[in-house]
């Protein structure tokens, strides 16, 4: 009966010195998988992609009326809660950029705020009228206080994107 124990026991182990082995197999082949994107509008790559400090400096640089073609990655910060037709993009030091899409030609999912996004198009400042301004506020889902706060035109960071990629 001992036996039986004692040889019970060391499959066990061995057993369990087994799988140990293979789930260090499965981290080494998920460190390894790339990284995945859905794909929208003109199909792009993730290749030679500015960060979003490298993106705000060109931003930066651009004076009203310079357009600029440009990649970058980010975080979406919001998205248009009613279609998706529009996302806000954050760049460093509190700084963002709304990003259309070209030609309204396609949409991102209206859930995909916080997810690491490929974008690249056109860069430019634009004056947005205060009635741009206050269409995207509803759009955000602002209150009316925070709409009706909105009373003159503004410079912003405008992007138009032909292509996004989202990070699965």
């Amino acid at each position: 009966m001992r036996k039986i124990v004692f040889i019970l026991g060391l499959s066990l182990i061995f057993t369990a010195c087994k799988n140990e082995k293979s789930n260090k197999e499965d981290e080494v082949l998920a460190e390894a998988k790339p990284e995945t994107y859905n794909s929208f509008g003109a199909e792009i790559s993730a290749e030679n992609t500015l960060t979003k400090a490298e993106a705000l400096e060109k931003f930066n640089s651009l004076k009203p009326g310079d357009t600029l073609d440009l990649k970058f990655s980010s975080k979406i910060n919001s998205v248009c809660k009613m279609k998706g037709c529009w996302i806000i993009l954050e760049l460093p030091e509190e700084e963002e950029v709304r990003v259309t899409f070209k030609d309204y030609g396609f949409f991102v999912p209206k859930d995909s705020e916080n997810t690491e996004v490929v974008v690249e198009g056109k860069a430019f400042l634009n004056e947005m009228s205060v009635e741009d301004q206050k269409h995207y506020a509803e759009d955000e889902g602002k209150s009316e206080a925070e709409i009706a706060a909105i009373t003159a035109p503004e410079i912003t960071r405008t992007f138009i994107a032909e292509g996004v990629l989202l990070k699965e």
